[in-house]
């Protein structure tokens, strides 16, 4: 890695350590329902993913682990990894708080083969906001590919890259659809609180979609599905208006656009 994408990478550090402790405090993440017993998967990932019951599960940037720990309640045996020092903290309380057996990584997920050496999985999982705080993502389908068990499931659902070239008010395309190189910007809020007084820099990388799937392919694993959706499952953008439980469009834009994007991939067994 070089210098320049580490400095991008402690910048973005310090920008989720300020967020997670707003977002932990926020009706957007709802801990108390949490706490209450309620999950943060959506049924999109929940009907896509399918039984995970005694499954070993790996999720990749998990913020402070609510999905992760919505996974253990499906019964899967899970560890999260987030390179936020602040959120893998909470994950772990939270973990200890609900008496969930969970494992959480405090790492950039590029280092975890370094880590967690050769643990393998039966479940890779990723979900919303995810990919596009990484620069490389040949590199990414390595560290998925390193920590799948033969026969494993890969799955992420996340925004679709054609959401991230509109500017923040959602009126104009302003971002390259294909991966240009880093995007910095600094912007007020949060998703979850955008009168937050949180003011960083962040540095970002719009990825196509084809280069998503191809990162997977060179790395030999099987896509099962590629489904695109007309909805967005979070209501964490602006101008969005909800059609439907867990479903929300853009006020001016409706279901013209593809708002998700969900593609599920299996590691061969390595029996001709």
């Amino acid at each position: 890695m070089s210098k320049q994408i580490e400095n991008y990478f402690k910048a973005n550090q310090a920008l989720w350590d300020a967020k997670t402790p707003v977002h932990i405090e926020s009706e957007f993440y709802d801990i108390p329902g949490f706490l209450a017993g309620n999950s943060t998967l959506r049924e999109v990932e929940l009907n896509e993913v399918g039984e995970v019951r005694g499954k070993t599960l790996l999720h990749l940037q998990c913020h402070f682990g609510l999905d992760t720990l919505s996974w253990a309640r499906e019964g899967a045996i899970v560890t999260g990894v987030d390179f936020s020092q602040k959120a893998i903290a909470k994950a772990r309380e939270m973990a200890s708080e609900v008496n969930i057996e969970a494992e959480f990584v405090e790492a950039n997920i590029y280092d975890l083969p370094e880590i967690l050496l050769d643990k393998k999985f039966d479940i890779v999982f990723t979900s919303y906001g995810t990919i596009g705080w990484l620069p490389d993502l040949d590199r990414w389908a390595q560290v998925i590919n390193h920590f799948l068990s033969p026969g494993g499931t890969f799955y992420i659902v996340d925004f679709h890259p054609f959401i991230w070239m509109y500017d923040y008010d959602l009126q104009k395309i302003e971002y390259p659809y294909f991966n240009a190189g880093v995007i910095a910007e600094e912007n007020e809020g949060t998703y979850a609180d955008p009168n937050a007084p949180i003011k960083l820099a962040e540095y970002g990388w719009n990825h196509p979609s084809s280069e998503v799937i191809n990162s997977l392919i060179n790395q030999g694993l099987e896509i099962e599905f590629l489904n695109e959706f007309p909805y967005t499952t979070w209501n964490c953008f602006k101008n969005l208006k909800e059609i439907g439980k867990h479903k929300y469009v853009f006020k001016h834009l409706g279901h013209k656009i593809p708002y998700m994007f969900s593609i599920r991939a299996r590691k061969g067994n390595g029996i001709l």
